[in-house]
């Protein structure tokens, strides 16, 4: 897994169209909080339990089609749900991953307030809402 800042996801999105953005976040963050635009809303973990999805793997390779190698980015609100999103992967085969550093949302600040330090949306990078 290699680890992206949002501005090197975005170029490297831009750069590599076959290129599979997966928003790992919940299903209510993705619809309600917003989402980097052409991103696929796969959920790590969801509502009511947050238990792991056993899905996770099963629907990304559906969406990657037979290229197994297609770069897969993964982004949630800070990072931590798309690195262990992106190690199920990498164990399931996949050889080309990336972390979005900072997620979505970003880094809590001093009043642990979001999208103020870093992050996609603090970076001024498409987004849109539902």
């Amino acid at each position: 897994m290699e680890h992206l800042s949002p501005a090197d996801a975005q170029a490297l999105l831009q750069q590599s169209p076959d290129a599979l953005f997966i928003d790992c976040r919940s299903e209510m963050e993705y619809l309600f909080v917003g989402h980097p635009k052409g991103a696929h809303n796969v959920p790590w973990n969801d509502g009511p339990d947050w238990e792991v999805n056993p899905h996770f793997v099963q629907v990304v390779k559906k969406l990657a089609g037979q290229a197994s190698a297609r770069p897969v980015l993964l982004i949630c609100r800070s990072g931590n749900r798309s690195t262990a999103a992106a190690r199920a992967l990498e164990g399931a085969g996949f050889s080309n991953v990336y972390n979005v550093l900072h997620g979505f949302e970003g880094d809590l600040d001093a009043e642990r307030h979001r999208n103020t330090v870093n992050g996609w949306r603090f970076e001024g990078l498409e987004w849109e809402q539902y």
